[in-house]
This record gives structure tokens, sequence and C-alpha cells, in this order.
């Protein structure tokens, strides 16, 4: 089959691929890698400050959250969107990463474009709020899904293609078969992530937590919940803080000397690439059973799925039950880059032999 211009739309917020937290942009820098790999001729939409072997477009030289952009900021974002979709005839396909902003300007281009949504649709739709009017006006917008229960969306229909799974680099996590002594929790630091109740199942279960975590400057409310839930709770033996990790090796020395990934979310996660990331180190998942939870981790063989947090704290207990190289496995088979490069290649294909029919 003939090869491909594609291009590929970020968020200007993070380069890509993230200097550290940012799974949204490593799936980016994926699937570009990948693409590039594979023989396309692909352009990146992104922050100047990003790494990649495609073709680099930029409106703004460094990442808008280095530079201290408020998150409210939207009419950086529209040139960031538009400078893609303005050079729209000379791609075949574009692959939108950057949501609504992309959803919008996708509607006005024959070009051929699908949107991979990596957050939650729910809350969007519970406040009707304008994200959810641009989702009705624009239903019928090609959108692919990052799990199965991210198409859970009651009280719109939207128009789903597909679902390809997120996958990362395995061969750059490596796998510990022997069980560590401490329990680990990584991401950002916000209430619905579960780090209160991590806490709280680590000190019931007597084991200490390290915590790795990004406190985004940028959300005044994060960083009160922190100063006021989170840091009262770090002992420096219990319960330990050792700030934001990035990289492969660092994110590997962290997660392979766990006893387990605590993952007790109280929102409805689509993916959750920390959980991936851990089983590729052999580090078992305890979480809780919302979103896409049940999709990536196999009861009892890769970790446990529980409702309360009295139930995490006895999976706590039979945590030794499961093998440690099978998580790897269950990784390996299911949530390789190279498997969703070659899905999405694929889905492009579909996409332009339809829209030539």
């Amino acid at each position: 089959m003939k090869k491909l211009k594609i291009a590929q739309l970020a968020p200007p917020w993070l380069a890509v691929p993230p200097k550290k937290y940012g799974g949204a942009e490593l799936i980016v820098s994926y699937i570009t890698e990948g693409l590039v790999k594979k023989g396309h001729e692909v352009t990146l939409f992104a922050s100047g400050d990003s790494k990649t072997s495609a073709k680099l477009v930029s409106v703004f030289p460094k990442a808008l959250y280095e530079e201290g952009v408020p998150w409210t900021d939207t009419y950086g974002l529209l040139l960031h969107a538009a400078s893609c979709f303005e050079l729209a005839d000379r791609f075949d396909i574009i692959h939108n990463h950057f949501g609504y902003f992309g959803i919008c300007l996708s509607s006005i281009t024959k070009t051929p474009a699908i949107t991979t949504y990596h957050g939650n649709f729910g809350p969007v739709v519970e406040k009707k709020n304008f994200q959810y009017e641009i989702l009705k006006h624009f239903h019928a917008t090609p959108l692919v899904s990052i799990s199965k229960s991210q198409k859970r969306v009651k009280g719109l229909k939207l128009n789903f293609i597909d679902t390809i799974y997120n996958g990362i680099d395995v061969s750059e996590f490596q796998c510990n078969n022997a069980q560590g002594k401490y329990l680990a929790w990584m991401g950002r630091i916000t209430p619905k992530k579960g780090i209160l109740e991590a806490i709280e199942i680590a000190k019931k279960a007597r084991i200490p937590l390290k915590i790795a975590a990004k406190i985004d400057k940028n959300l005044p409310s994060d960083v009160v919940f922190y100063e006021k839930k989170v840091k009262p709770l770090i002992d420096g033996k219990k319960v330990l803080y050792i700030g934001e990790i990035g990289g492969y090796k660092a994110k590997s020395s962290f997660l392979n000397k766990a006893i387990a990934l605590l993952n007790p979310i109280i929102w409805e996660e689509p993916f959750g690439l920390v959980m991936v990331e851990a089983m590729a180190c052999g580090t078992p998942i305890i979480a809780f059973d919302r979103g896409s939870v049940r999709e990536l981790v196999k009861q009892n063989k890769t970790g446990f799925i529980v409702k309360t947090i009295p139930q995490a704290v006895e999976a706590v207990k039979k945590i030794g039950t499961i093998k440690r190289e099978d998580c790897r496995t269950w990784v390996e088979q299911n949530f390789t880059k190279e498997k969703m490069v070659d899905q999405y290649e694929a889905l492009y294909y579909k996409v332009l032999k339809t829209n030539h029919a």
C-alpha cells in the first residue's frame, strides 16, 4: 500500500515526548515515531522543544506549561490548532489528539481527520457545558476510543469508529521478578487519582508508600489539595514523597522495586498508562473498579481489582500470589507501541478507503 502523508496534532502544553508527566504526549510520540519508521511522511504539530524524527511544525518555541501559561488561555490554543488545519490539503489524513479544537476545525476541511480523545467525556455530558455543545454539534466526527469504557457516554451519541489501546515501549522497562519492599503510587496529585485512598490503604496494610507525582502548579486547586490534604500525611518514613519522575530508567527503578502499584482511582479514567508501565516492570496492580481498569488489569493474574479500601488492604496481603513475570507477559501481548501503531496505520487506510468510496 502507498505511504501516507500524515499530520499528528498534539496539545501544545507539554513537549512530545514529555520530559516527565504526560501520558497523551508520550502516546503521540510513540505513534509519530512508529509511523516514520514504517516509511510514512509524518508532520508533528507540537511545541518547539519536542524531539521527533518527523517534520516538526511549532507555533510556540516551548511547551506552554513550562512557560507558565494558564490552562484557561484558549487564544494561543486556537493558533496552534489552526497551524495544522490551514495546511490540511498537504496531508492524506489528520490525526487529532487536541480534543475540541481539532474536532471543530476538522469539520471545515476536506482532508479526512480522526480524533483520539485522551480524557473522559462523562463530566462534559453531565455539566452540559460548551464542550458538550461541541460534541453534540459535531457528533459525526470520527472518534477513536482508548478503551471500551471510554465509549460509555450516557446522554450523547458519538461516532466511535474503533477502539485502540495505548501502547508502550516495553523494551525500555526493566522487569524485576523479586518482590519489593514498598507500595508505589505514581501520577498527578489531584483528588480523583486516589492519592488519599492510597495513603490510607498503605497505612492500614502497615507497608511504606512511596509517592512519585506531579503537583500541577497551573492548577491552584491541586496545589491547595496537596498543601492541605496530602502534605500533612507525608512523614518521610511510612509515607514518602519523592517528587515527579520521568524517563524510562527512573520509572523502571521506582516501579520494579515496589510490592505493588496502588491505583484507587475515584473517577472513570479512560486508560491509565501508569498501570501498563508498572506491569511491564513486573509490578502487580491493586486498583479500584473504575473506568478502564477491568480492561487493563487481569484479575488474579496481574493484580487485584477491588471496590473498597478494606478490600484493597486484603489484596496487599495476598499480592505474593501474583507472578510478576505474568504481569510483563500481559503487557507484551496487549499493550505494546508496535501493536498500537499497526492498528492506527490500518485504521488510516480504512478511513481513506471509505472516504474515497
